[in-house]
């Protein structure tokens, strides 16, 4: 299953599962204590069980297990092996692709611990099967006990043989069935000698000495504790989801060392046993900057294998690792400390103190357990090792070290000539030493500048001068003084100098998570968001990123940010995409330094909030992991990305909700308000209809007319009514356009005066103008629509006989039109609502009538149309005037 040789449109399909909203597929572990117990033979046996019963059954993977499971094994179907060859064998590796193609109900896998071979997606066989389960398909597959991570050390221990190939506990506990097949271990050894075992599976897992009754039933022992301890957990997690973590916390010292893994098991289990939190804590120092590659590999080894047992990884900064954890395990509320010890003991009373006893110092009050560690007998050598290397003297550095010891002499013969003591010279050396440790990288330089300063000064300053001898031999003590204090203060410097590079890179850090948060919050939608996050996430790794967006059931193009000094490596690749794609629809990291996809340039990680995923980042990695600090940091960034873009995402549904319910009130009232308003006028003109049809010969002409004229105004009134509605809606929707021309405002209010409602006969109007020719560049079909309305609403709320005047002016490019009356007015708390749609007021027309308040809401939205204003005030002595404001128009001339 190399992936140079598998198809991208294969990883795609394959990760469609994880977006189908299926069941996920539930898992069960047939369990062992040692090879040959039957495991293999059980599972195939409940498999036929459940084929059966209808299930559509397939065999993944089946290694060699004997005659008996072999011809089991042959009537399942089986699935093609992949092309990927396990190291040094015949046999095909199993083919994930082909079995989320084939999509079984049920799939055997053979040994979940094993390693994929180079070139496979994952690289573990857990990884593949998680990915199934997340299919919807079902899977029976084995498990040793020492393939259980948390207890490989204990049974290394009882067999002498440490196990590479491990799954971690949470496989183990989170399995929905284990069952325990179980054997006498005399009955072992006789199945061993009659061959019932597999002889090849034998040899590959153990010398002869492994299978004796005493081992075999120390390691029988621990799988039945382990299973009980699982059944334990479930039973108590099902019972009481709230108390399952207690106030228990366990804190492990991750370290490069190689028997680190062994105390992280330990304190695993710890934290298993007293269902407490647990922490793995890294105390990052000097030295640790110059870790050796093999090193650098063990240490993220055992920061991942804390995380794969459930530990949340912490780093710390500081010379003095003891008081930093002291200081971590008092602020973050840790009981219990887990340390490693080594076994060799304090040479003499002078020597230093061990790690374990400056911290059991440190933390008196703290229940400290010390795991024994022989291994980390060489870990002084190891140190030496690496402080050889951290000292190794760069060319620049010799340089900076010989111009500040030449200034150094310079300065002191000036002093010795100038008759200066011996004390004043010796202080110029000391102070060049400072400035030595300072300025450069080398532990070395203050070391050699320490002892080159005294034999400069012995040379140049004490008798017989210009030679390496002295007659005083006080100066015996003055040498050893002066190099004594010239080392200490050179060391303390270069100290102070570490000190602070640490802590203004962890400041940095800390403002980079600041001012993402700041940035985050300032931003308005979500490519803002994205293009904040890549810029912050770029400057803490000052690494090429690529981000992917959803786009339907798949990923937009891919959003490339690069460093100044990038490479220009191509990291939009198919494959690269393939991969970001198997993250969005997986929600699982992959790409390059970690178990899945590995031969990506990127590490593709979710941004995430929960279980719903916003996007894919890609960090090109370039063949260096991230610290874990950096890693932690990169997490938070993602993590405050998700969340901005989910709070975007909800305040734009909750604007749409807004609108929404705004649009259903206004349906609402109006509804409410025709089926109210509307039945007066339908009433009428049905009952004048029915009175004529009924009396026509029996009423007079006098009667008839005003029937007539009864029913014509109030099919007006319904005609105007619609019109508004329909005009006002349109205008809200922004479905109106303009079609503006200059037009004489005289014709305009003539032609409105036209359309208005027959009662204005019984009113006086009048129209003026303070000008003889005034232009506006409007739309004329909706300015006399105003007009109209303004004109019929003083009609029918003012008293006959009543005078309504018509006024028009041009002031500083604007048309003012004003249409006032002498009627009753308004009152001042319903000025700001007259122009509100379906707002009526209090008051009553002549006819009893209540108005639907649609009139003066399309006049304010055409006047705004317009760029104009529309305002409501009191005429004097009484009455109320409307004003309302258009462009002014210019006359046009054509050649």
């Amino acid at each position: 299953m190399e992936m140079s040789e598998q198809q991208p449109e294969l990883l795609l399909r394959a990760g469609a599962g994880g977006m189908s909203g299926e069941r996920r597929g539930k898992l069960k572990i047939f369990f062992g204590y040692a090879v040959g117990v039957g495991k293999t033979s059980a599972m195939l046996w409940a498999a036929q069980q459940a084929k059966a019963r209808g299930a559509d059954v397939v065999a993944g993977y089946i290694g060699p297990s004997g005659p008996e499971a072999d011809k089991r094994a042959g009537e399942l179907e089986r699935l093609p092996a992949g092309k990927a060859q396990q190291r040094g064998s015949a046999g095909g590796e199993f083919d994930i692709d082909a079995a989320l193609k084939r999509k079984p109900d049920l799939i055997l896998i053979d040994e979940l611990a094993h390693t994929n071979a180079p070139g496979s997606r994952h690289m573990k066989r857990y990884q593949d099967v998680q990915e199934l389960l997340k299919a919807g398909i079902n899977v029976y597959t084995t498990v040793n006990v020492q393939d259980i991570e948390s207890l490989n050390d204990t049974v290394a221990s009882i067999t002498g043989m440490p196990v590479r190939e491990r799954i971690p506990d949470s496989v183990f506990d989170q399995a929905d069935q284990v069952e325990m097949v179980d054997i006498e271990p005399k009955d072992l050894l006789e199945r061993m000698e009659e061959g019932g075992a597999d002889r090849e599976k034998q040899g590959r897992s153990a010398a002869a000495e492994y299978f004796t009754v005493e081992k075999l039933t120390a390691l029988r022992e621990i799988a039945l504790r382990r299973c009980a301890d699982r059944v334990k957990l479930i039973t108590e997690a099902d019972s009481a989801p709230g108390s399952y973590y207690t106030d228990e916390h366990i804190l492990v010292c991750v370290s490069s060392s190689p028997s680190n893994a062994k105390i992280i098991r330990a304190a695993a289990r710890m934290a298993k046993a007293f269902r407490g939190r647990f922490t793995a804590l890294f105390v990052q120092t000097a030295d640790a900057a110059a870790m050796s590659g093999e090193d650098g590999k063990r240490l993220r080894e055992n920061m991942r294998l804390a995380e794969q047992l459930g530990a949340a990884v912490e780093t710390g900064y500081g010379e003095d690792v003891p008081y930093q954890i002291a200081e971590f395990a008092r602020l973050s509320g840790v009981s219990k400390i887990v340390v490693g010890r080594s076994s060799a003991a304090r040479k003499s009373m002078f020597s230093k103190p061990s790690l374990t006893d400056r911290l059991i110092a440190a933390a008196p009050n703290m229940d400290i357990y010390v795991i024994p560690d022989a291994a980390s007998g060489s870990g002084g050598r190891e140190r030496k090792r690496q402080w050889l290397q951290a000292s190794a003297m760069p060319v620049r550095d010799i340089g900076k070290t010989i111009v500040v010891l030449l200034a150094a002499t310079l300065v002191s013969y000036l002093f010795y000539e100038l008759g200066f003591t011996e004390a004043n010279i010796i202080s110029v050396y000391i102070f060049g030493v400072l400035v030595v440790s300072v300025i450069t990288t080398s532990r070395f330089c203050s070391l050699i500048s320490s002892l080159v300063s005294v034999l400069v000064f012995n040379f140049f300053f004490t008798v017989p001068r210009y030679t390496f001898r002295f007659y005083d031999s006080a100066y015996v003590v003055t040498f050893l003084i002066m190099f004594m204090i010239a080392l200490l203060t050179g060391s303390l410097a270069a100290k102070l100098k570490e000190n602070a590079r640490q802590s203004a890179r962890a400041a940095f850090r800390t403002r980079i998570l600041f001012e993402t948060n700041q940035l985050l919050q300032k931003a308005e939608d979500e490519q803002a968001v994205i293009n904040a996050a890549a810029g912050q996430i770029i400057r803490l790794l000052n690494r090429d990123i690529v981000i992917y967006l959803p786009e339907g059931d798949g990923l937009s193009k891919p959003s490339v940010y690069r460093t100044a000094d990038s490479s220009r490596e191509e990291l939009d690749s198919e494959k690269e995409e393939a991969a970001a794609l198997w993250v969005y629809r997986n929600n699982k990291h992959a790409g390059a330094t970690t178990d899945t996809l590995s031969d990506t340039r990127c590490m593709y990680l979710a941004i995430r909030m929960n279980r719903k995923v916003y996007g894919v980042v890609g960090i090109a990695m370039e063949g260096i992991p991230l610290e874990a600090f950096e890693n932690s940091v990169l997490l938070s960034i993602l993590g405050e990305c998700a969340l901005a873009i989910e709070n975007i995402r909800n305040a734009r549904e909750k604007e749409e909700a807004a609108i929404i319910a705004k649009n259903e009130q206004l349906r609402a009232n109006l509804l409410r308000t025709i089926s109210h308003d509307l039945r007066t006028p339908l009433t009428s003109i049905s009952g004048n209809a029915s009175n004529l049809l009924s009396n026509y010969r029996k009423l007079d002409d006098g009667a008839r007319e005003r029937i007539f004229t009864d029913i014509y105004e109030d099919s007006m009134w319904l005609i105007n009514l619609v019109e508004n509605l329909l005009a006002v809606t349109r205008l809200e929707d922004g479905q109106v356009r303009l079609h503006q021309s200059v037009e004489l405002m005289d014709e305009v209010v003539a032609e409105a005066l036209r359309h208005t409602s027959r009662k204005s006969k019984s009113h006086t109007i009048r129209v003026s103008s303070a000008q003889e020719l005034i232009l506006a560049k409007i739309d004329a079909r909706l300015v006399v629509q105003v007009l109209i309305n303004l004109t019929d609403n003083a009609i029918k709320y003012t008293q006959e006989g009543s005078c309504i005047e018509i006024h028009t002016e041009q002031k500083d490019g604007w048309v003012v039109v004003s249409v006032s009356d002498n009627g009753p007015g308004i009152p001042d708390e319903q000025k700001m609502h007259v122009f509100d749609m379906f707002y009526s007021g209090a008051n009553k027309l002549a006819d009893s009538r209540r108005s639907l308040g649609l009139g003066l809401s399309l006049c304010r939205s055409i006047v705004n149309a317009h760029g104009g204003t529309i305002t409501v005030s009191d005429n004097h002595p009484e009455g109320t005037v409307f004003t309302f404001t258009l462009p002014a128009g210019e006359v046009e001339l054509h050649e």
